[in-house]
C-alpha cells in the first residue's frame, strides 16, 4: 500500500499546488479588483493603489498564486508568498492575540505553511517546471560532459 501511495505523491502535490495557488490568487483578485467578494468580503471594495502592506501584498497573491498555481517557477515564488504571509501573520494578526483562532488570522497561518512547504515539495505533478526541468537537466549535463582543457 505505501508503494501505490509514494506512486501517487507528486499527483497530490500538483493537486495541492493547484488548489493553494488558485484560492492565493483569488485572495489577491478580490483585493486589487472588488471581484469574488471584493477585498473586505461582503461589503465588497478595493484595496487602494499603494497601499502599505494591503496593495503590495494583494499583488504578491495575485502573482504569486497564479504562478503557483501554474507550476512555474514554484519553490521561489513560494518562498515570496510564505514570507509574505509571515509578515500579514506577526504585522497584522498577531499583535490582537496570541493563537491565530483569537487574532483572526487563521488564513495567513494556512498559506504560509502551505507554501513552504511547496518550498522544499517543488511543484509535484502537472506543472510547468516539470516541463522546463528536462531541457535544463539536459543542457547542465551537456556544459558537464565537454573536456575541461588544461
Amino acid at each position: 500500500m505505501t508503494t501505490r501511495i509514494n506512486r501517487a505523491q507528486p499527483y497530490a502535490i500538483g493537486l495541492f499546488r493547484i488548489v493553494i495557488g488558485l484560492l492565493f490568487a483569488c485572495h489577491g483578485a478580490a483585493s486589487l479588483f472588488g471581484v469574488l467578494g471584493g477585498a473586505m468580503g461582503p461589503q465588497g471594495g478595493t484595496v487602494p493603489t499603494g497601499a502599505w502592506p494591503f496593495w503590495y501584498a494583494a499583488v504578491i497573491q495575485l502573482v504569486a498564486g497564479a504562478l503557483a498555481l501554474l507550476g512555474l517557477g514554484t519553490r521561489a515564488v513560494a518562498f515570496v508568498a510564505s514570507g509574505s504571509m509571515a509578515f500579514a501573520y506577526f504585522d497584522i494578526h498577531q499583535p490582537a492575540a496570541l493563537w491565530p483562532i483569537q487574532n483572526g488570522g487563521e488564513q495567513s497561518v494556512l498559506f504560509c505553511w502551505s507554501f513552504l512547504l511547496l518550498v522544499f515539495t517543488g511543484s509535484g505533478a502537472f506543472g510547468l517546471d516539470r516541463l522546463l526541468a528536462p531541457r535544463s537537466a539536459t543542457a547542465a549535463e551537456e556544459r558537464t560532459s565537454e573536456p575541461v582543457a588544461a
